[in-house]
């Protein structure tokens, strides 16, 4: 199997060959033909997730193997079966859900994957979709593409999926809510996409690009508001006519959270997504006399996975705007080079030759 693998911390992707699997039970290997590129991919190439004081997370906590083949936005088709798969090799695409758990705790047990303390993710745990082909452990992670285009459908796993298990968070709201999206790279566009076509009203997003909000703005934005400005948050609560309902921070750091937090009014949510890293403090009082709910969200759930596919076939959902490129070990770095250097719009998506 040819793979691009990162060999260590802060080293490029290059391709290198490692020996096709024995196929057993429902076991299944995917031809990829379309492959994303997250910003959650920089981070481990970088090899870390930063915790602000309290140091950097090696993703070898996490089950990191070097060499390391990142990527877990895949779409392909089926080249090798176990005996007990029902699927067949053949034309059929498929979108493959990378987030998968134990299979044995009760988290997996409650299709809850993405929340198992023992997950083995295609990129992290496993091999993932920076490759020509992928394993993948059951034929139950594979979603059929249908009449989607498939360099959008593949961003449904990552970008598509944490954004739908986010927004589903702080829905339903009330007509005059303002939930505020932070954020507004590939998968921050996204929740506001599905916003949008969920029917929520007010959409406030926040970056510090005017070109990403004026994309925002086609996709469903009603509200936009540029952070770089002396005080974002007493800014977010003007643009917004008042405080807001609720925020879902696709970056995550100590100046974007504590806004949030300041521009949350009584009763108001925030969802924290993004990797971005570091901290932020907050008067523990006000917590309780605001009655704030900060709440955590990593990626969704296959249910979710299938659910937001299901919105993408039956829905008008605007897509994000992607751009292609040959499957190479050239591309994947420059593209990790442009997601690190903030000049990534959208998505990029690798097409296999």
């Amino acid at each position: 199997m040819q793979v691009f693998a990162v060999h260590g911390p802060g080293e490029p992707v290059k391709e290198i060959e490692v020996p096709t699997p024995e196929l057993a039970g429902k076991e299944v290997i995917i031809h990829i033909t379309h492959s994303g590129v997250c910003h959650s991919d920089v981070h481990c190439q970088e090899g870390h997730f930063d915790l602000g004081s309290a140091g950097k997370l090696p993703i070898a906590a996490s089950g990191v193997q070097w060499p390391a083949v990142f990527g877990h936005e895949i779409v392909g088709t089926v080249v090798a079966a176990g005996p007990e798969a029902t699927v067949q090799p053949g034309d059929t695409q498929y979108i493959v859900f990378p987030w998968i758990g134990c299979g044995k705790c009760q988290a997996c047990r409650e299709d809850r994957e993405n929340y198992c303390p023992r997950g083995r993710n295609l990129s992290v745990g496993l091999r993932g979709g920076f490759a020509r082909e992928v394993w993948v452990p059951d034929e139950r992670y594979l979603i059929e593409l249908g009449d989607l285009d498939p360099a959008w459908g593949a961003t449904l796993a990552c970008s598509g999926v944490t954004s739908y298990s986010a927004v589903n968070k702080v829905l339903p709201r009330g007509e005059e809510d303002v939930v505020a999206v932070i954020g507004a790279g590939g998968v921050g566009l996204m929740a506001v996409a599905i916003l949008n076509a969920l029917g929520h009203q007010k959409i406030a997003v926040v970056d510090v690009s005017d070109e990403n909000l004026e994309i925002a703005k086609k996709l469903g934005a009603t509200i936009t508001f540029n952070s770089k400005v002396e005080n974002p948050t007493a800014g977010l609560i003007e643009a917004a006519g008042g405080k807001i309902a609720a925020a879902i921070d696709f970056v995550n750091n100590g100046a974007t959270a504590s806004m949030a937090l300041g521009a949350l009014q009584k009763g108001g949510q925030l969802v924290s997504v993004g990797l971005f890293g570091g901290e932020h403090t907050y008067p523990t009082t006000l917590l309780a006399l605001q009655v704030f709910t900060i709440q955590g969200n990593f990626v969704g759930s296959l249910p979710e996975l299938k659910a937001v596919v299901e919105l993408a076939r039956t829905h008008d959902l605007p897509q994000l705007p992607i751009v292609e490129l040959p499957l190479s070990a050239d591309n994947i770095n420059a593209s990790l080079e442009d997601l690190a250097a903030g000049k990534s719009r959208g998505r990029t998506v690798l097409v296999a030759d």
